[in-house]
């Protein structure tokens, strides 16, 4: 039978964790935890996500594309699953219906999964996301169709290999730095390299990389999961990859045979890897990222008890109303492009009598390792301003995860949307949102989201 995408699942046996370059005696083993992946590189020519100006499907690869799992037990038998994925990002449907199967086989619930997004402009387009941005026929949304469900089950899969694979371990953590990401909206790229060389750059940035380290009884790393705020933007061809996440994952995975390396998006939607566009500087930022968590993995590590509290909930967030119809039908007769894909859409399902929602579920998920090192996910594209409030307002030990759980939009701070641009604005008809703006209160609805699923861990 024809399928828009050829898995192959890798398992992976379940492991032991300490901290590394410790006897195994400083570390008592009272985790358990197992690792599986699967490729999830798509055979057919499907449509790439992440650049509006493409024209054409994908003709070919330059790597693997990979959904990394690690699943964690406590000694209380709390289990939380770590998905790392080769994905722009998982949207709302897929992200249910993920849910939906794993609390059915294995009695997970949202606040015990935490499904992750390199965010790679290199990776498909899936299904109920990124629709209006390309000129898509039947058959080739068929194929994202059938390639997203494959893709379902496969996640869903990787994660019970994952579960059946978990041994007595230890966990570890530290934290690294590298400097590639500039911010976007403050630096011209042609003007990068000299403002590097003037140390000259604006703009708030996060190089922080914290890192969660896996190891066995012997010492040898098994997995290492690492964070990162910067867009996977520095490829725009036409061929599957993984960016410079990707070629991070695979340095590490080089650099320790049979360890699985798992990347994690920060709050990096208005950060680029500049300068960009070449395969060389993309192997580049990817190997200065692996440096950076081989680093910490070469330091005394510190290990990270065996308690994993979790947590989860919906914020709603606002959007400002749609333009008006007079609007949207100027737009709508513009030559063809997203924005007049967006509107020639909307107008349809208006004057079909449909009511569109000004209100959308934000998920919002924190995780508390070892009774200390707090762990946040946020859904959607999350500009760096949140994971620097976050830190000045809980500590600088937080660790602050984007596009995960589900990328519906750019995810501005108050003074980005007040700013505009893409980030702030035009960005939402790339995602098919039925407005061009979040509400102007955004930034305080998923900063209160955040200190109420924090404190539901006290309780």
């Amino acid at each position: 039978m024809s399928t828009s995408c050829s898995f192959l699942r890798v398992g992976l046996f379940g492991f032991v964790i300490m901290a590394q370059g410790l006897p195994l005696a400083a570390a008592e083993m009272n985790w358990k935890a197992g690792t599986a992946r699967a490729v999830i590189t798509p055979q057919k020519p499907l449509w790439m996500a992440g650049y509006g100006g493409r024209t054409a499907p994908a003709d070919g690869k330059v790597h693997e594309l990979y959904a990394r799992v690690v699943a964690l037990e406590d000694a209380a038998g709390h289990r939380g699953i770590i998905v790392a994925t080769d994905l722009l990002g998982i949207p709302q449907g897929m992200y249910d219906d993920i849910c939906v199967r794993l609390k059915q086989r294995h009695g997970l619930d949202r606040s015990q999964v935490m499904l992750n997004a390199s965010h790679t402009h290199c990776g498909p387009v899936l299904k109920g996301a990124l629709h209006d941005t390309y000129s898509v026929n039947e058959q080739q949304l068929r194929d994202i169709h059938e390639y997203s469900d494959l893709l379902i089950t496969e996640i869903v899969d990787a994660v019970g290999e994952a579960i059946e694979n978990m041994q007595p371990a230890t966990v570890s953590r530290g934290m690294g730095s590298t400097d590639f990401a500039v911010n976007r909206r403050t630096n011209r790229e042609p003007d990068v390299p000299t403002l590097r060389e003037q140390n000259r750059l604006y703009g708030p940035v996060d190089h922080t990389v914290p890192v969660l380290a896996v190891n066995d009884a012997s010492g040898k790393l098994k997995a290492v999961i690492f964070h990162y705020a910067c867009h996977n933007t520095t490829l725009s061809f036409q061929k599957w990859c993984g960016d410079y996440a990707g070629f991070a994952q695979y340095a590490l995975e080089a650099k320790h045979p049979g360890a699985l390396a798992l990347f994690c998006m920060g709050c990096g939607a208005d950060q680029n890897p500049l300068p960009r566009r070449t395969i060389e500087l993309c192997e580049q930022y990817g190997k200065k990222l692996a440096t950076a968590v081989e680093a910490v993995l070469t330091q005394p590590l510190t290990p990270v008890n065996s308690k994993l509290e979790m947590r989860h909930s919906f914020v709603t967030l606002a959007m400002d109303p749609l333009p008006s119809i007079d609007q949207l039908d100027k737009m709508a007769a513009e030559q063809p492009s997203y924005s007049q894909r967006w509107a020639s859409r909307l107008l349809k399902e208006i004057r079909a009598g449909k009511v569109h929602s000004r209100d959308y579920a934000f998920p919002i998920q924190a995780w508390r390792l070892g009774g200390d090192q707090l762990w946040i996910a946020l859904g959607g594209e999350v500009v760096v301003d949140y994971v620097l409030r976050l830190k000045a307002e809980q500590g600088d030990q937080i660790w602050v995860s984007a596009y995960a759980n589900d990328v519906m939009a750019y995810i501005p701070s108050k003074r980005v949307l007040l700013e505009g641009g893409y980030e702030g604005q035009s960005s939402m008809m790339v995602y098919g949102l039925p407005t061009e703006r979040w509400s102007p209160d955004i930034e305080d609805r998923v900063i209160q989201g955040v200190i109420d699923v924090v404190k539901s861990l006290d309780r």
